[in-house]
């Protein structure tokens, strides 16, 4: 009985785990169609964020907070955004820490 009990805490432990990291490095398919996409993001606090969004070829900035959505205004002239550096995949973001003495980044 000890036995079943403890995988079964290890199955939920490694489900709640395999959760995080999709939340934390943002690994989850991106849902929508391909008319819309996130653009930019600012966090404003634990649950407040400014959030950029293309719908089309029209730019939308809006408010998100334990309250919901809300739509701060529509942007007349579309913002240009400064092209980032590519982020490494995760296979080598994870190549990388195992390297490090005791794994943390």
């Amino acid at each position: 009985m000890t036995q079943l009990t403890l995988s079964l805490i290890a199955i939920v432990a490694l489900i709640l785990a395999i959760g995080w990291v999709l939340k934390r490095f943002k690994l989850a398919a991106p849902r929508g169609s391909l008319d819309s996409e996130v653009l930019d993001q600012l966090n404003l606090g634990p649950r407040e964020r400014i959030v950029l969004v293309r719908i089309g070829e029209a730019q939308v900035l809006v408010g998100i907070g334990a309250s919901g959505m809300i739509a701060l205004t529509p942007l007349v002239t579309p913002v240009v955004l400064k092209a980032a550096a590519p982020s490494p995949a995760f296979a080598e973001r994870l190549r990388d820490m195992m390297k490090r003495p005791g794994g943390s980044p």
